[in-house]
Order: C-alpha cells, then structure tokens, then sequence
C-alpha cells in the first residue's frame, strides 16, 4: 500500500483532522503502528492511548472525537469516519486481498461415489472422499482430507475444511464453513449401566446446522439419540467446542473456545458463551443470555441474565460472593483476634467468679 492519508479517507468515506498529504504504506493494529501506518482507534480503547500512539493516521468514529482533549487531538492525523472498524476492514482487505478461489472441479484423486450428487462450481480436492447417496450444492469447496459420510446434505457455499469428518445423514445449510479437524455427528457420550458393564444407547438421530453457521477447528458436535442435534442460523462457534447429543442450540448464538454443553441443552437466540463454559446436561439458556467465561452452569439461565461462577448465579449475587472471597483472608485475621479477645475476656471472669465465690 502507498497513499495518503486524504486518499485513504477519501476511499473509507472520512473526513482528515491534520496531515491530508501523510505517505501511508501499511494497515495494522494500534499497539503495532508507526508512522507510516494506518491503523483504528476500538470502542474500549481509552482516549489516553492515543498520546502515545505512534500511527501515522487513526480512523475513529466521529461522534468520538468530543471524547479527546486538544493534546490528543494532535498527537497524529486523525480521519473521521461513521464506523472505524468498518473502515478499517475496508482498507485492510484492500492491502490484504483474498486469494481467488480456484475452479478445480472434481479432482481425480479424490473418491467419489457414483450416486453422489455434486452441484454446478463445486470443488472436490485430491484426498477428498466422498460416500454414497451424498447430495452437494453448487459452489462448495470440499478440501484435501475430508469426509463426507453417507446421505449427507450439504447446501450451497458451503466450505468443508481439509481434515473435516461428517458421519452418515448430516445435514449443512446454506454459506456454512466448517473448519479443519471438526467431526460431526459421532454418537453421544449416552450408556446405561446395566449387568456390571456401560451398556451403550444407540443414537439413531442426526445432526442439522442452519444457514451461515461457522464451525471452528477440532470442534465436536454429536448426533441426536431420535432427533437432531440442532445449530441455529448465522451461530458461531469457536474452536474445541463440544456440543453433545440432542442439544437444540438457538439462532446468531456465539461460543468462544473450549466451551461445552452437555446433552439435551437448550439455548434461545443471541446467547453468548465465553472460553471454557461448561453447561450441564438438560439446562435451557434463554434468549440473549451471557455465560461467563469458566463457568459451571448446573441451572437454567433466564433470558437476558449475565451469569457466572462455579456453580454459576446471576451476575450481581456471583459478584458479591467473588468480593467475599477476596475478604477471606482478612477476615479470618480479624476472627482470630476477636477469638483471642474471647478468650481474654473470658478468663477475666472467670477470675472474678472465682473471687466472687471465695468472698
């Protein structure tokens, strides 16, 4: 990348505050930028940052500028722009532009079976396998390493990263990406113990993610023991998430990494789940809720509530204990103390006892 700064602003819709004729040669991030880089100024970044910011030029959103004092103001030019993180996708794309994608087709050195279906523009890369009575949409991309397992279904857009396993009768939605190392649709983790030994419960189900769903690396998702295990549309999930047998998770959910659901697990629309939440088996999750990060959720979570804690509680209870607990030491001194003063105390009157009945 070389431009300026006005030409920069002028293709992000910005208005400059200082250098307009400032060489730009990089995008980066604010904690990496100097001054021949363009970088963005975040919604949580505090306005302080931006005194010792070495950029070349920050995208900020314009009703933030009121924020900065005159000596922030100038410490480098500054664009105003009505989305700074848009603005800052923008320019980065253009420096970093997507490879194209290729048009291989069906790759001889994949395996495909004869009644496979596989639609206009789809790519099958070599190492690919893919099984019987399999139906692919058009423009897919199924890369080296993958397995497409019996009956599956696949919609159109969809990519299928190398190394991704798909059991029998799994069902993709439109735009979905699945990333490397995912497999989805073993059976769930269901047994009955019965004449000394764990006696396992086939799972008969399937697996069904909606449109727009993307599926991170080595993530787990298992089928259903009747019904399907259920990904809602537009949900993300992050890499090495578990969700097990029958779970029905909702529309435009989002996982971060290491989270877990047990079987039977229901969550509403727009729930949000930080790294390394676990979730009980058969706890419902309603619509916008927030799970803290390393939590233990054992109950269900109403709608809209942010709880955290092992076992979890709403947002304001869990912080009240987690102030406690931070008090512990201290209060454990001063109850050693009072114990001493007890016991002073009390020995005092039992030398005044003792007088009293002397006298």
């Amino acid at each position: 990348m070389d431009a300026t700064v006005g030409q920069l602003a002028a293709r992000c819709g910005g208005e400059v505050h200082g250098d307009a004729g400032r060489l730009i040669t990089r995008v980066d991030s604010l904690s990496k930028a100097d001054p021949d880089t363009i970088t963005f100024f975040a919604d949580r970044t505090p306005p302080r940052e931006l005194e010792t910011a070495q950029a070349g030029a920050i995208l900020i959103e314009r009703g933030r500028l009121e924020e900065l004092s005159e000596p922030q103001r100038n410490t480098c030019t500054l664009i105003t722009v009505d989305d700074a993180l848009d603005a800052f996708i923008l320019l980065l794309t253009d420096e970093r532009p997507r490879r194209n994608r290729p048009t291989i087709g069906l790759s001889h050195h994949a395996v495909i079976a004869d009644s496979a279906r596989i639609g206009e523009g789809t790519n099958v890369y070599p190492g690919a396998f893919v099984s019987e009575d399999v139906v692919i949409g058009t423009n897919c991309d199924v890369f080296p390493g993958a397995y497409i397992g019996p009956g599956c279904r696949l919609a159109d857009n969809v990519t299928i990263h190398p190394g991704v396993v798909l059991y029998p009768d799994i069902e993709i939605g439109h735009r979905c990406i699945i990333h490397a190392g995912t497999a989805i649709g073993a059976d769930g983790f269901g047994y009955r113990f019965r004449n000394g030994c764990h006696e396992r419960i086939p799972h008969l189900g399937h697996v069904h993610i909606e449109d727009d769903v993307e599926i991170g690396a080595c993530s787990t998702i298992d089928r259903g023991a009747v019904h399907a295990t259920v990904i809602g549309e537009g949900s993300k999930i992050d890499n090495l998430v578990n969700v097990a047998h029958n779970c029905e998770i909702g529309k435009h959910n989002a996982f971060a990494a290491q989270v877990g659901f047990a079987g039977s697990c229901n969550t509403g629309d727009y729930v949000l789940a930080g790294g390394q939440a676990g979730i009980a088996d058969h706890v419902n999750v309603g619509t916008g809720a927030s799970l803290g990060a390393g939590s233990g959720f054992t109950r269900n979570v109403p709608a809209g509530e942010t709880w955290f804690g092992s076992p979890a509680r709403p947002g304001e209870e869990a912080a009240k204990m987690l102030i406690a607990m931070t008090r512990l030491p201290d209060m454990r001194s001063q109850l050693r103390k009072l114990d001493k003063q007890v016991q002073q105390l009390t020995a005092q009157m039992n030398q005044l006892t003792a007088l009293d009945d002397a006298a």
